[in-house]
């Protein structure tokens, strides 16, 4: 099993930053991806960015530009910096972690809200 947790989040002004981590713990070996997920009130969760361990990154289309995904991977954390906050930005923000070569190792922390007020 791993275990997430994150840290951050919170209320920012329109135009603000944030910055939110996420550390795995547990039986981290073979962990291959790791991301952030947006879900929005009303909505279904999204991908925010992820990236794996060689240092690929992926953003979704609506926070690329803004935002940027980072990883130590000596400390099997995930960042997320958030610039450029809109109100849209709004949400609980989910760290996740995989073992792509197995199906059954995809994990999820338990969440950070995060408001964006305009």
């Amino acid at each position: 099993q791993v275990q997430l947790v994150e840290s951050g989040g919170g209320l920012v002004q329109a135009g603000g930053s944030l910055s939110l981590s996420c550390a795995a713990s547990g039986n981290t070996f073979g962990i291959d991806d790791m991301g952030w997920y947006r879900q929005a009130p009303g909505k279904q969760r999204e991908l925010v960015a992820h990236v794996t361990s060689g240092g690929s990154k992926v953003y979704a289309h609506s926070f690329k530009g803004r935002f940027t995904i980072s990883k130590d991977n000596a400390k099997n954390t995930v960042y997320l910096q958030m610039n450029s906050l809109k109100p849209e930005d709004t949400g609980v923000y989910y760290c996740n972690a995989k073992k792509t070569w197995s199906i059954s190792d995809d994990y999820w922390g338990q969440g950070t809200q995060v408001t964006v007020s305009s």
